[in-house]
C-alpha cells in the first residue's frame, strides 16, 4: 500500500511515519509538508535514506500538486494542521486556510481521483470544554472554543460531508492531548521540560487546574492504523488514552523528575477562551476495533523526559530557529 502523509515533518505525523515503516515492510510513504515552523524534517533523519519513504515540500492547498500525489496514492492520512491555540487567538486566517481549505484541496483531489481513501485526524477540542463530570464521544455536539477548533471543527464537517455527498470513503479520527518524542517545544510538556532544563522557570496558566486525557503518540498512532484497515466507512472514532489530569498535576511530575522544586512554577495570566476540561470515552474504538492504550502516563512521561534531555540539541536548534536556516538553503524560504 501507498500512503499519502500530509504534516509528516510534524510531531505527530513523524511519529506515524516511523510507526508504518517499521510495522509494514512492504508499504511506502510519500510526505508532503510545506515545512512551516513547526516542521521538523529532522524527525525524519533516520528514514531519509529508506526506499519507501519519500518527501515533498508542498502546500495542501496548492490544488495541483496534490492532485498529482493523491493520483499516485491508495489512501491519504491527514495530519497537517496549524494546531497550536494560542497562535490561532492572535490570527486565526492561517487555521482557515490550512485546516479547512487545505482539508477541502485534499478531499477534491480523493474524489476526483477514484474516490481514495481518506482518513483525518482531528481532536476533541472540536467538542468544547466539559463540565466536573462526563466525557466526549462520537454523539457529542460540537461545541468550538478556539479559532483553531472551530476550523477543525469546519473540517471534520467537510470530510464528512463528502462522504454522504460523494461517497467518499472517510474515517475520522477525534483525539485526545498527545505527548512523546518530537513534539515542538511550544506544547506544555516539551515546553515545561526544555525551559527546566534551561535554568528558566515554567509558565502556568491560571490556576493550573485545567484538565486535559493524555494519549501517548504511540498509541495513536497504532489507533490511527486500526481505524485505517478495520474501521468502518463513513464513522469517526474518539481515542483517548485515560489518563486525565489537570496542568499542575503534570507540572508537578515534570519537576520530580528533573529534580525542581514549586519554586519553579510562574502563574501566569490565563488564555483567552481556555476550555476548562477535556476527556475521552473511547469505548467504540475499543469494541469494534478491538484498540486501547499500551502506555501508562507516568512510565511514558519519564520516557519522553528522558529523550529531551538526551536530545538537547534537538530542541535547542528549534527554540534558537537555527533549523529555520538549514531548511531556507535546501528549500527556499517559506
Amino acid at each position: 500500500m501507498k500512503l499519502l502523509v500530509t504534516g509528516g515533518a510534524g510531531f505527530i505525523g513523524s511519529n506515524f511515519i516511523h510507526y508504518i515503516l517499521e510495522k509494514y515492510s512492504d508499504y511506502r510513504v510519500v510526505n508532503l509538508d510545506l515545512l512551516t515552523y513547526c516542521g521538523n524534517l529532522e524527525n525524519l533523519k533516520d528514514v531519509e535514506n529508506d526506499p519507501r519513504y519519500k518527501f515533498v515540500k508542498g502546500d495542501i492547498c496548492d490544488v495541483d500538486l496534490v492532485n498529482n500525489l493523491v493520483k499516485n496514492c491508495d489512501a491519504v492520512i491527514h495530519f497537517a494542521a496549524e494546531s497550536h491555540v494560542d497562535r490561532s487567538i492572535l490570527d486565526p486566517g492561517p487555521f482557515v486556510r490550512t485546516n479547512v481549505l487545505g482539508t477541502l484541496a485534499l478531499l477534491n483531489a480523493a474524489r476526483n481521483n477514484n474516490n481514495k481513501r481518506f482518513h483525518h485526524v482531528s481532536t476533541d477540542e472540536v467538542f468544547g470544554s466539559l463540565g466536573p463530570t462526563g466525557y466526549f464521544n462520537e454523539n457529542t455536539p460540537y461545541d468550538p472554543g478556539s479559532p483553531y477548533s472551530a476550523s477543525k471543527a469546519a473540517s471534520d464537517h467537510f470530510v464528512r460531508a463528502y462522504f454522504h455527498t460523494y461517497k467518499l470513503p472517510i474515517t475520522i479520527t477525534n483525539c485526545s492531548n498527545n505527548y512523546g518524542e518530537y513534539e515542538f517545544p511550544e506544547k506544555l510538556i516539551p515546553l515545561f521540560v526544555t525551559n527546566l532544563l534551561e535554568g528558566k522557570n515554567v509558565p502556568l496558566y491560571g490556576d493550573g487546574l485545567n484538565v486535559r486525557d493524555w494519549l501517548y503518540v504511540i498509541d495513536h498512532c497504532e489507533a490511527i492504523d486500526v481505524v485505517l484497515h478495520k474501521g468502518k466507512i463513513g464513522e469517526t472514532y474518539c481515542v483517548g488514552g485515560n489518563e486525565e489530569k489537570t496542568n499542575l498535576e503534570i507540572t508537578y511530575k515534570i519537576l520530580e523528575i528533573l529534580g525542581f522544586g514549586k519554586d519553579k512554577i510562574e502563574f501566569v495570566a490565563d488564555r483567552k477562551g481556555h476550555d476548562r476540561r477535556y476527556a475521552i470515552d473511547a469505548t467504540k474504538i475499543k469494541k469494534e476495533l478491538g484498540w486501547g492504550p499500551k502506555y501508562k502516563f507516568d512510565s511514558a512521561l519519564k520516557q519522553t523526559v528522558a529523550w529531551y534531555k538526551t536530545h538537547e540539541a534537538w530542541w535547542q536548534r528549534i527554540k534558537s530557529g537555527e533549523y529555520l536556516k538549514y531548511y531556507e538553503a535546501q528549500y527556499g524560504k517559506k
